[in-house]
């Protein structure tokens, strides 16, 4: 854990984890002191009472990152084992691509969930959770002993030093490739998890859900393109018995419930049948950065 005079927490990390933490005003080293976490011009920052650091510069957009309701839903599902293959391919690839004592970075990785597959799989690993949401930083900070967690926002910039990274998730999650490329360690890699067409099929015209851009592997190669270079894909399908409640978290976890009016969501949803099965269908990609 990270040294820490007394007078408030202690950030809740491994010190690998720490010492890669850059402050997200200035891209200085940061330092745990008896006022949170500062840098040596002066920026100080709050750890939360979970062990959490707030790294979260300026005004955040309405409807960045999840509420309480929304992280309690998306623990409770990830819990009961809906995704369990995403977990376990992301942990298999990991665990054949790294290296000695790899430092794993998930961007946009919630509760921590898939990053703890990843540490489970790879002993002497080492992982950091950012979201922008406090309410998930909270579960990341504890979802296990070798990781900890940071709230930022990835579009104004991860607050990590150049290079610390050996590794990157980024599951369902907005993709920052400039960032990506600044914070990845040459020769280590990014592992990318995105919907394809069939991914909760059974779903989409009974509830009236958008449907997946069948262009969105194009798409992300042309998002990545400059900074990464695609090294494998692996395609998930599987299909999960969802209760109704189930079914509405999965849908709260993609674009659709924000275009959909909650109250007719809500109405579709309970005329569904119990179990209801779906299909996930996802692609796992891996990509390695580009030399400089």
């Amino acid at each position: 854990m990270s040294t820490h005079t007394s007078g408030g927490p202690r950030p809740r990390m491994p010190e690998t984890a720490f010492t890669a933490l850059a402050c997200p005003a200035c891209g200085q080293d940061l330092a745990a002191t008896g006022r949170g976490v500062e840098c040596g011009s002066g920026h100080v920052f709050n750890v939360a009472r979970e062990g959490y650091v707030s790294l979260l510069t300026g005004a955040t957009p309405p409807g960045t990152g999840d509420d309480r309701a929304m992280v309690a839903d998306r623990l409770r599902f990830q819990q009961a084992g809906h995704y369990a293959p995403i977990g376990a391919a992301l942990a298999r690839t990991a665990a054949r691509e790294a290296g000695e004592a790899p430092f794993v970075v998930d961007v946009g990785g919630g509760t921590g969930h898939y990053l703890a597959h990843v540490l489970e799989e790879v002993p002497d690993a080492v992982g950091l959770t950012v979201d922008a949401s406090k309410f998930a930083a909270r579960r990341a900070a504890r979802a296990h002993p070798r990781a900890g967690a940071v709230t930022a926002d990835a579009w104004r910039g991860l607050p990590l030093r150049a290079g610390a990274a050996d590794a990157l998730l980024n599951v369902f999650a907005p993709r920052n490739a400039a960032e990506f490329a600044r914070v990845l360690a040459p020769g280590g890699f990014l592992l990318v998890v995105v919907p394809e067409d069939g991914h909760l099929a059974e779903l989409r015209a009974p509830l009236g859900l958008l449907s997946v851009d069948p262009r969105k592997d194009e798409r992300l190669e042309k998002g990545l393109h400059g900074h990464f270079a695609p090294a494998g894909v692996e395609r998930l399908r599987f299909t999960m018995d969802l209760a109704r409640e189930d079914a509405a978290t999965v849908v709260g976890m993609g674009p659709s419930a924000r275009h959909l009016d909650p109250a007719e969501l809500a109405d579709r949803i309970a005329a569904l049948p119990e179990p209801v099965a779906v299909t996930a269908s996802v692609r796992l990609h891996l990509y390695r950065p580009l030399p400089a």
